[in-house]
């Protein structure tokens, strides 16, 4: 056979460059579901006046005035497989009889179509398997319909699989006469390659020792089950046989427990999961990550040593396990985390995000980070601050506006009737007297000052957590809480101008004028340093808010995020809003005493001349209930406020994603289970409509999953 040697090391369907990505990946992220729904990451059906015309576009046989493809019009020309003109014409004849019903040679438009449905069920792998093995079309596959394909895959060729021993017969019956149902035979399938690699451990095991070397059982792994492999593991495949030490035996316990630790990856992950309360960023010793398994399931002491030992190779920290009197093991001791075991283990999951409107990389590697990139990403965390900082600020403005007015409703210094009985009273005053833009009084400035404040506020508090973040993406508390206090400190060179100005125009409302107020004669008036009246109250309320807020928000957002640590919109929302409950209603003394100063005193009311002045005054005057006053509304508004700020801000790096290295928002990243589909897995052929935009990952999910390589090209 021409080229065998290459055969040997690459799969059929090599030649796609889509292919060549997908086939290098572990088999589980190819095992696509592509659920027909109107869902947005979802496959749908193709239109079947579309598909009409992509079939006949292809299609080269007119029978009777229709149009049918050959299976070479369709794996070749349809698919874009076998480009080579020396290609097997057996094993294109093979894949073509998977949408051959019929089994006439010839593919009609009902085929295709009811192929390209095919593809969108969720068993869509293995029914396109049983179609290729169900070689005369009857709904049922005999022994010698399987024998017939299975002898021509290249994996047979190399490591026989004995057709007369037991395992066969206990699913074709002793005489091998039985025929089997697609859902007996999905099963047999999937038994027959789990006992293809023992089958494989006795025909290398020659002399009976229960031992193979190192070197094949990497033969094994690649060969049989490489779509349990990622590209670390593989690299390491040797090594790990070795057990750390340089040995060149595997003992078939050895082999059983490596391969039953690959097959149970996302177990392992639900072990560790249990052992830290569900924090991914803990770390976990041996003896806790076995007490959490005990509870939970049979994961042998045994596959607890091979992952320990996997993952002391992947950091090549040099641990070594040593081996002692046969095939008895002795690992070195260590900690996990959870990215450790996404290391091994193939990608469960797609990490979809709302489909992105742009995506830049801007370095290959955190490690190439400069000095530039990591200025260019706190301006680009800066311009997303900033939008977020203004779609939050309108959506409450209203809120903010009774909240400064009941504040600044004073008792004891004034003589006169109160202006508002409570917030819902001044909220319909306003709408009577000054018409629902009322409350809106105040906005632009406040826009123009909120988006720098939100957006220096947001980049400060990602910049310090960064800088108290560990190498496994752990932060101490005493970390959130100094990040969000530097970020509430840093806010103040652009709050406090904006306050005093926003506050002098809500209340403005309140008093019959000939003149009207505007932004600028408030600026003129208070001149530069008057713009910073009240800034050490602004200091005593900003810092001890932030402290508060930031991390109550990234504890919020673990707690309601799904079980893939995935964070929903809404999610983000409710983890905004209900940060926003403490940290408001604690800082709102601070909150009174900073409006009381900012606000121009109207004759007969008190006058305060710092902050202890302020306090001291309020106090005598008013009494300690003064210094709640609009707490209500100050939640209602700060809640809601920074929960649409910080839902705005983090959708946004989704939807503008730029990977400058560095951290990206914790559950922004959606763990969508390989029943679906990530748009990157797609055929980006504009044909390979409906259901035919995962063909080739089908087809390819074929040969990595069942070992069902078919030859590339034509035998010599």
């Amino acid at each position: 056979m021409a080229a065998s040697s290459e055969e040997s090391a690459t799969t059929t369907f090599e030649s796609e460059k889509n292919l060549q990505m997908l086939t290098d990946w572990p088999f589980n992220l190819l095992v696509l579901r592509a659920t027909c729904t109107e869902g947005g990451g979802f496959l749908k059906r193709a239109n079947t006046e579309k598909l009409h015309e992509i079939f006949n576009k292809y299609a080269s046989k007119e029978v009777e005035g229709e149009k049918y493809m050959t299976p070479t019009d369709f794996i070749r020309g349809f698919l874009g497989l076998f480009p080579d003109s020396n290609y097997n014409e057996e094993s294109v004849g093979l894949l073509g009889g998977i949408i051959d019903t019929s089994k006439d040679g010839l593919i009609s438009f009902p085929e295709f179509h009811a192929f390209e449905g095919l593809l969108c069920v969720p068993d869509a792998l293995y029914k396109t398997a049983f179609q290729l093995f169900d070689t005369n079309g009857n709904g049922m596959v005999a022994f010698d319909e399987f024998v017939e394909v299975i002898k021509k895959t290249n994996l047979q060729r190399r490591i026989p699989f004995d057709m007369n021993g037991g395992f066969v017969k206990l699913y074709f019956g002793k005489d091998k006469k039985r025929v089997v149902s697609y859902a007996e035979f999905s099963q047999f399938l999937h038994d027959f390659h789990e006992e293809y690699a023992v089958e494989a451990f006795r025909r290398f095991d020659k002399d009976g020792t229960g031992f193979i070397s190192a070197l094949d059982f990497q033969d094994i792994m690649l060969s049989i089950k490489s779509h349990l492999l990622t590209k670390e593991v593989r690299a390491n495949l040797v090594a790990a046989a070795g057990g750390g030490s340089g040995g060149h035996r595997v003992s078939f316990p050895f082999f059983m427990a490596f391969n039953s630790l690959l097959n149970n990856m996302e177990l392992i992950k639900r072990i560790y999961l249990n052992a830290t309360n569900g924090n991914r960023n803990a770390e976990v010793t041996k003896e806790e990550l076995l007490q959490s398994a005990q509870m939970m399931s049979q994961i042998t002491p045994l596959e607890v040593d091979i992952l320990f030992l996997l993952i002391d190779l992947l950091h090549q920290t040099g641990v070594i396990m040593e081996k002692f009197e046969g095939s008895n093991y002795k690992f070195c001791s260590g900690r996990i985390v959870y990215n450790d075991l996404q290391a091994i283990a193939p990608e469960q999951y797609f990490k979809q995000i709302t489909k992105r409107l742009a995506e830049i990389k801007a370095v290959d590697r955190p490690e190439d980070r400069s000095l530039v990139t990591m200025f260019l990403e706190s301006g680009y965390r800066f311009t997303l601050g900033s939008i977020g900082g203004a779609v939050g600020a309108t959506a409450v403005y209203p809120i903010d506006l009774v909240k400064t007015r009941m504040q600044n409703q004073r008792a004891g210094s004034f003589i006169g009737e109160l202006m508002y009985r409570n917030s819902f009273d001044c909220c319909k005053k306003v709408i009577r007297h000054e018409g629902f833009l009322g409350l809106y009084r105040g906005l632009v400035p406040q826009l123009m000052g909120v988006a720098p404040e939100k957006a220096i506020k947001l980049t400060m508090n990602d910049l310090v957590r960064d800088k108290f973040m560990d190498k496994n993406g752990n932060l101490p508390l005493y970390g959130e809480i100094i990040a969000g206090g530097c970020a509430g400190g840093s806010q103040v060179i652009f709050t406090n101008p904006l306050e005093i100005v926003k506050i002098r125009l809500q209340v403005a409302g309140e008093i019959a004028t000939a003149s009207k107020i505007s932004a600028l004669s408030v600026v003129k008036e208070l001149g530069f340093f008057g713009l910073y009246k009240g800034a050490k109250a602004c200091f005593l309320r900003d810092i001890p808010f932030s402290a508060i807020y930031f991390p109550a928000y990234a504890h919020m957002k673990v707690k309601l995020a799904d079980e893939n640590g995935y964070n929903h919109p809404l999610s983000l929302l409710a983890a905004g809003a209900i940060a926003g409950v403490p940290a408001a209603s604690l800082v709102t003394p601070a909150d009174v005493i900073k409006t009381r100063l900012q606000v121009v005193a109207r004759a007969g009311q008190t006058t305060y001349n710092g902050v202890i002045d302020a306090a001291k005054k309020i106090y005598v005057e008013e009494g300690m209930k003064a210094f709640w006053k609009g707490a209500t509304a100050r939640v209602f508004r700060s809640s809601p406020q920074f929960g649409v700020t910080l839902v705005t801000y983090e959708v946004l790096q989704r939807l503008f994603y730029v990977d400058f290295g560095g951290t990206r928002p914790t559950g922004s990243e959606l763990q969508v289970p390989t029943g679906s589909l990530a748009d990157e897995v797609r055929s980006t052929n504009p044909d390979h409509i409906g259901g035919y935009q995962v063909a080739l990952p089908i087809l390819a999910g074929i040969e990595t999953k069942f070992g069902l390589c078919l030859p590339k090209f034509r035998m010599g």
